[in-house]
């Protein structure tokens, strides 16, 4: 389908998509320019074997984005939809989906488990995220990254911090290292600390941590989110770029810049916040906007993976093929509702919702997922 969200560039099929998905049997319908903001032209899709047409119609929707209402209501009854639908965000659409009984699968939810790993888009475009955070940094800031002997003079190199290392911190750390940067980490997780230092960076140790199982993070609490942001105060203040990158799926990004905080960087420093499109890391983040605050600018990254439209959907691709997969296989349709996978990223399934979250916001019963029972050999 082709994406109507503004200024998104990716597709959620390549050609290249395609042609694997006709060999498995399924026939294949592109929207007409679906692919033209990644370069990927109707020719292109068709050489690969897919049909082009205005109004695709199939047992199998796939995009990058949530459909609004309105595409929403024109997904076929009884088919399966696929995307970065984050549910309980979009309530309103789900409400429709469920209305004409569609399986709703999406990104946001598929597990973090070692087998789920390649059909994880949210860690493929985080990939894309880091990649552009870093670049934006070295494109904003009126310096130099690398430490630079001239003739005319011997030029420090600039410092950048990087505010969380996951999956965007670490590509963030590893591209501003290879612009020259020194570059200082902080998570508050213990365990980043390896991680960050395998990629090139310092880790700062502010005496909060907030680990929870899985090596993932829990909330921090009131008392230690300001323990937080009074040891980060120094730190902030001797960068000169400071890239945020705490985005949660689903939720309101956490406030890890305060005003005050912002107010105590340098003349010329920069702040490349690329959770803006969940509310913003930095008090004062706009998303989509560039806003300057005591000689201080601030960045607000919207959607960092469409300025990489090629390959943030070449990635993209190949995780829809892999989660698809265990949804559909020789041209048909049959999910395994005894995989783990499939259970915990569906969202709803003939009219019933299984997601606990957006039942919640929905208000509606929660109808978990019960597998039928395998025959006895």
């Amino acid at each position: 389908m082709r994406e109507t969200r503004v200024g998104e560039t990716r597709v959620a099929l390549t050609p290249d998509a395609v042609k694997t998905l006709v060999a498995d049997g399924f026939e294949v319908q592109v929207q007409s320019g679906a692919g033209t903001a990644s370069h990927f032209t109707d020719e292109s899709y068709r050489t690969a074997g897919a049909s082009v047409v205005d109004s695709p119609s199939g047992d199998a929707t796939f995009r990058v984005n949530a459909p609004t209402i309105e595409e929403a209501r024109a997904v076929p009854e009884g088919t399966l939809h696929l995307s970065f639908l984050s549910p309980v965000l979009s309530a309103d659409v789900v409400k429709v989906l469920v209305e004409r009984k569609v399986t709703v699968v999406s990104f946001d939810l598929v597990p973090r488990i070692s087998r789920a790993q390649y059909m994880d888009a949210l860690s493929s475009q985080a990939t894309v995220s880091g990649y552009r955070a870093a670049l934006a940094g070295a494109t904003y800031f009126d310096r130099f990254f690398p430490l630079l002997t001239t003739a005319a003079g011997t030029i420090r190199p600039a410092k950048v911090l990087v505010m969380g290392v996951g999956v965007a911190g670490l590509q963030a750390i590893s591209t501003a290292r290879r612009l020259g940067a020194k570059v200082r980490a902080y998570d508050v997780r213990s365990a980043a600390k390896e991680e960050a230092e395998s990629a090139g960076a310092v880790f700062v140790k502010l005496g909060v941590t907030a680990d929870a199982a899985g090596g993932y993070a829990r909330e921090l609490t009131a008392e230690e989110r300001a323990e937080q942001q009074a040891a980060l105060a120094g730190e902030v203040a001797n960068a000169d770029i400071v890239i945020t990158t705490a985005a949660v799926p689903g939720r309101k990004a956490p406030i890890l810049l305060t005003q005050v905080m912002v107010e105590g960087m340098g003349e010329g420093s920069i702040v490349i916040d690329m959770a803006a499109d969940g509310g913003g890391n930095c008090e004062l983040t706009k998303a989509g906007e560039v806003i300057e605050h005591n000689g201080v600018r601030i960045v607000g990254l919207s959607n960092p993976p469409a300025q990489m439209g090629a390959h943030a959907s070449f990635m993209y691709a190949n995780n829809v093929l892999k989660l698809f997969g265990l949804f559909g296989a020789k041209g048909q349709i049959a999910p395994d509702w005894n995989d783990e996978v499939v259970v915990g990223s569906t969202v709803t399934v003939g009219g019933k919702v299984n997601h606990a979250p957006t039942a919640e916001a929905l208000g509606v019963s929660h109808e978990p997922i019960v597998a039928p029972a395998k025959e006895a050999e």
